[in-house]
């Protein structure tokens, strides 16, 4: 791989970090313990910022502000249309600030920040219109009863509802959860995951700017045992928490060597390095601990007999930056064949018919997402109706679109994401039924 020491660095001068406290009932204050915690920039493994660490009594305190909020504010009585209009600027205050957001989740995440601020951030405020366009259409539906009697069923917020959010895209899936519960007039505990709280907060921030009323969002940093598991766990929360990596293909033995021979030259210039430099393909992983896990699956595969055809070590001296890996003659039994990685590692395994190939795709505990590529019509019929997942893509990969519902079979979550699936989950649905009296028909 190439390194980035002769790439000229980006003169982006990287923002002050303005919010670091919890932010509850439309205000940032301590977490009742007094309690922080150190955020890291994945780049050097230095420290950003001192986050709020909130435990069970902030957690307890959030949803306190959310249940008032959704039992006796106004959010949920407003018609969808007025809660459409604060949404859209919503979305406009996260479009000013496109440019100071991506570099939080790249100094937090190691996100390429220029990818941040083309696709991330303008994808958040693209949610927020999407649902925003949405919040005055939720409608029930008039029953053809079989006896006399009329009925009809109504959509109403489901309530209260805990987000917990991963690291991988702390903007997009912030977005993908909180759009749709605000349309269906839902309240909310955010926690975002540790290694990335900073751009949830300053989005708790924009909330308020925007007018949305004081305890509709709160965003609670901390641990997953302690406050995630609170929210988890949580009896007056309505609605607890669900990635995509194509890291496991399978390759037809007519054009296996072909395609390894392609991908070693595309690893070849593939560039890791600062996310702030245009010219970076990679940045780092997360932190330290996703760092050497994902060090520890390749030795895993080492040692179990795949194939190195590229990379296995870390990047450079300083920072968390892996090398792109690739491993051919992998077999389903080895570990990075059957469990997630969650980083810059792809397992080769060879097949010979269509059958075997779904019958060994599905063979795994999850089920989010699949890619096939074929010029065969009938193949991608069949496959793409047998393979066990939430998510098919046929020649294309990565294809979201905000319309489209995105969530996974399995050890892969449950409930769907984006499109109106993703509204409907945040609703709960309540029939309603009177007796008809000489009607003329029914």
């Amino acid at each position: 791989t190439k390194t980035n020491g002769s790439l000229k660095s980006s003169s982006f001068k990287i923002p002050d970090i303005k919010f670091t406290k919890l932010f509850i009932n439309g205000e940032f204050i301590d977490a009742i313990s007094g309690k922080t915690f150190e955020t890291i920039d994945p780049r050097n493994g230095e420290v950003v910022a001192k986050i709020a660490e909130g435990d069970k009594e902030d957690i307890d305190l959030a949803v306190k502000a959310a249940r008032d909020a959704f039992d006796h504010g106004p959010w949920p009585r407003m018609s969808g249309h007025a809660r459409g209009r604060l949404m859209i600027k919503y979305a406009e205050l996260v479009e000013q600030h496109a440019e100071e957001l991506a570099a939080l989740d790249a100094i937090d995440a190691g996100k390429l920040f220029g990818m941040g601020k083309l696709i991330d951030i303008p994808s958040g405020a693209s949610n927020l219109r999407y649902y925003a366009g949405a919040a005055d259409k939720i409608h029930g539906e008039t029953l053809k009863m079989s006896r006399e009697l009329q009925g009809y069923t109504l959509r109403e917020p489901v309530g209260v509802v805990g987000h917990i959010i991963p690291w991988n895209f702390p903007t997009s899936m912030y977005f993908m959860k909180v759009a749709p519960s605000l349309a269906a007039g839902c309240t909310m505990v955010v926690k975002p995951a540790e290694q990335t709280p900073l751009s949830a907060l300053f989005y708790a921030h924009l909330s308020k700017l925007a007018g949305i009323p004081d305890g509709v969002i709160n965003v609670v940093t901390g641990f997953g045992p302690t406050a995630g598991a609170a929210i988890a766990s949580h009896m007056d929360i309505d609605k607890g928490e669900i990635c995509v990596a194509g890291s496991r293909v399978f390759v037809q033995e007519g054009i296996h060597d072909a395609v390894v021979q392609k991908l070693a030259e595309k690893t070849k210039n593939w560039i890791v390095g600062d996310p702030f430099d245009d010219n970076v393909h990679q940045g780092p992983q997360v932190d330290k601990k996703q760092f050497e896990k994902i060090l520890s699956y390749i030795e895993h595969g080492k040692r179990e007999g795949a194939n190195l055809l590229c990379g296995g070590n870390r990047h450079g001296d300083k920072g968390y930056f892996i090398q792109p890996t690739i491993f051919t003659n992998v077999q389903d039994d080895m570990v990075i064949a059957k469990e997630e990685i969650f980083g810059p590692v792809m397992s080769l395994l060879k097949f010979k018919t269509i059958e075997e190939a779904i019958e060994r795709a599905n063979s795994t505990q999850y089920g989010l997402a699949a890619g096939i590529v074929t010029k065969n019509i009938d193949i991608a019929n069949t496959v793409s109706r047998s393979i066990r997942a939430g998510v098919i893509w046929i020649n294309c990969y990565f294809a979201f679109d905000l319309d489209c519902p995105y969530g996974g079979y399995k050890m892969s979550g449950f409930g769907r994401d984006l499109g109106m699936e993703a509204l409907y989950k945040y609703t709960n649905v309540k029939a309603v039924v009177t007796p008809l009296y000489n009607s003329p028909w029914l």
